[in-house]
Order: structure tokens, then sequence, then C-alpha cells
């Protein structure tokens, strides 16, 4: 006959316990190995917050190579309409001086040195801009990352103050229940003494 694993002897000699109070502990055990993680990933993302705290945006901003800061300093020219004014104005100069005839056309229809100057631009333009959107999405996959670790942040100490706060009730409730019981027991004792005074009388 097969012997239930919730029959006989429990663990240190204590009464053996049922399907459904083992699977209320196992939950309560696993509670509480989940809530010292959380407990750790919590002290881990404060001391993380504090060190990122303490560095300040320049010192940050200090830390681009010189490339780097080319890059960028390119692509926010080029990107920028006081380029596109500028650039625009010189191809009207450029095409118009070669169309009249009151200077020597040194680059005459169809502007082959032109196309050329403007090829030069395009290829030496877009590696620049490239390395500095590649640049721009390392620094959005750092700050998505840093809001991530945030938000469970803010969600850890919202839990901590929903644990504290339930804890602070329990302890309301359990003194309350403490001074009803104490008051309880006062009234019948006053009771039971009212009752043998009058037994006596």
């Amino acid at each position: 006959m097969a012997v239930s694993p919730f029959k006989g002897a429990g663990e240190n000699g204590q009464a053996p316990l049922s399907a459904r109070e083992a699977t209320i502990m196992d939950a309560l055990r696993l509670r509480h190995e989940l809530h010292d993680e959380e407990a750790r990933l919590l002290s881990e993302l404060r001391a993380l917050r504090r060190s990122q705290r303490a560095v300040a945006p320049d010192v940050v901003a200090l830390r681009l190579t010189p490339g780097q800061r080319i890059a960028d300093q390119v692509a926010a020219t080029m990107g920028s309409w006081r380029f596109i004014v500028i650039q625009s104005a010189m191809l009207v100069l450029w095409v118009t001086l070669n169309i009249t005839a009151y200077v020597r056309h040194w680059d005459p229809y169809p502007f082959i040195l032109l196309n050329l100057a403007l090829s030069f631009q395009a290829a030496y333009a877009a590696p620049f801009i490239m390395m500095s959107q590649n640049r721009q999405q390392d620094v959005d996959r750092r700050e998505a990352a840093n809001d991530y670790r945030i938000n469970i942040k803010a969600e850890l100490e919202i839990e901590l103050l929903h644990e504290k706060i339930d804890q602070l009730r329990d302890q309301e409730v359990l003194a309350l229940t403490q001074a009803v019981q104490s008051l309880t027991t006062l009234l019948q004792n006053k009771s039971s003494d009212s009752e043998i005074a009058k037994n006596r009388e």
C-alpha cells in the first residue's frame, strides 16, 4: 500500500503537514527568497544611483575622444540652416560666375568641378554623420538602460513602503486587539466581582 508523502512524522518530530499546508509553506519560502533577492537588487541599484549622481555631466562630456568631438561638431554644423543657406549661396554664385561672360569660365557647364567638389563633400560628410549617429545611439541605449534601472528601483522602493505601511497597520491592529482583550477581561472581572458581592448580600 502506497504511503502519502504527507503522512507520518514531520521534520524534527513535528506533526505531519497536509498537502495544502506544504504548498503554503513552499509559497512562503519562495516569497522570502524573492524578497531577499529584491532587497539585494535594491541595495545595488541605490549604490549605482549614488555613484551616478556623484558624476557631473561636464565630466561625462570630457570623456569624449577628439574624433567623437569632431564628428559631433561636423554633424551639428551640416545639420543646421546656416550651413544650408551658406552652401546654397556659394552654389548660386559658382553657377552664376561660370555662366556669365564677365569672368573667365573655370568650370563651364555641366559644372564638372562643382560636381566633384560636392561628391568629395558627401563622401566625407556621410562617415562623420554616421559616427555621430552611432555614438548617439550608444548614448540612447545607456540612457534607456539607466531609465529601466531607475524604474525597477522606484518599483522596489514603492513595494518597500507598502510593506512598511502593512507592518505598521498590523502592529496597530495587534495593539487594538490587545487593548480590546484587556478591556474585555477587565469587564469580565468586574462583572464577576459584582455577582460575588450580590451573592454575599
